[in-house]
Order: structure tokens, then C-alpha cells, then sequence
């Protein structure tokens, strides 16, 4: 299996340095990321390392979906999948943590009732290579059918 990379050049300390992600395997894009962008509300155009985990585990959880949907006979039609990654302070260990995630999909699927999606989806949150590796952090599901 292959091994995906990306790189961050950080300059300066951090409060007041900031730095660029590069998503090295794919060449997709070059982002910007700093300390004050990541704990303030309005992300200024910057990303996070949250955001990068929510983009990864959504992708993750939807490709894992729609395996799941199809192996309990169903046909995945579409799969909206949002991820919502906190981040909060660590108040065992002092700095901050990641301290929840919550996985919101809404899916259109023949062959499936809700329940049959539901299952699916649970299947999927356990599975999904990502949340195995999350396993620190509590991982909340809502799945619907649209």
C-alpha cells in the first residue's frame, strides 16, 4: 500500500509565526497555517490541522460508506459526509487536545431502508482506517437518509 506525504516550513515561534502545509504527494496545493487562525473562530483563510483531519476523515468515512452500503446489498447513489473536528484544551496533561469529532451524513441509497443505513454507517465510523487511528478522540454519528 502506499505511503502519502505532506511537508510544513514553520517560521517563527507560536503566537507569532506561521507556516505553510504542502500536500507533497498529491501537488494539490500549498496552505497556510498559524497558531491564532487555529484557535480563533474565523479560521482568516488559514487551515489547521483540524480541518486536515476533518477533510481526511470525511473522505475516509464516505469511501468506507459506500463499500458498506454496497456489501449489505444496497447501491450508494450519493453520500454527503461533513466532519466536525473540536479542538479544546487538555486539562490532564495541559496544552490542547482533539476533543471530539462528529460525522454528519446525509445519503441517497436504493436497496437500503434507514436502519439498513444506519447499520452501514456505524459499520463504517468502527472501520474507516481513520477512525481506527482516532480511537483517543470520541467519534459522534448522525446518519439519515435524504
Amino acid at each position: 500500500m502506499p505511503t502519502r506525504t505532506a511537508r510544513t516550513a514553520w517560521n517563527g515561534g507560536l503566537e507569532a509565526g506561521s507556516g505553510q502545509v504542502e500536500l507533497t504527494s498529491s501537488k494539490v496545493g500549498t496552505y497556510a497555517v498559524s497558531f491564532p487562525q487555529r484557535a480563533a473562530d474565523d479560521a482568516g483563510g488559514t487551515t489547521s490541522p483540524e480541518e486536515l483531519i476533518a477533510a481526511a476523515h470525511s473522505a475516509c468515512f464516505a469511501m468506507q460508506l459506500s463499500a458498506n452500503v454496497a456489501q449489505a446489498g444496497g447501491t450508494p447513489q450519493s453520500l454527503e459526509v461533513t466532519a466536525d473536528v473540536t479542538l479544546g484544551p487538555d486539562k490532564d496533561n495541559g496544552g490542547f487536545r482533539l476533543t471530539g469529532i462528529t460525522l454528519t451524513v446525509v445519503g441517497e441509497v436504493e436497496g437500503l431502508d434507514a436502519d439498513g443505513f444506519a447499520r452501514a454507517a456505524e459499520a463504517a465510523k468502527a472501520g474507516c482506517p481513520v477512525s481506527k487511528a482516532l480511537t483517543g478522540v470520541e467519534i459522534t454519528l448522525a446518519a439519515s437518509l435524504a
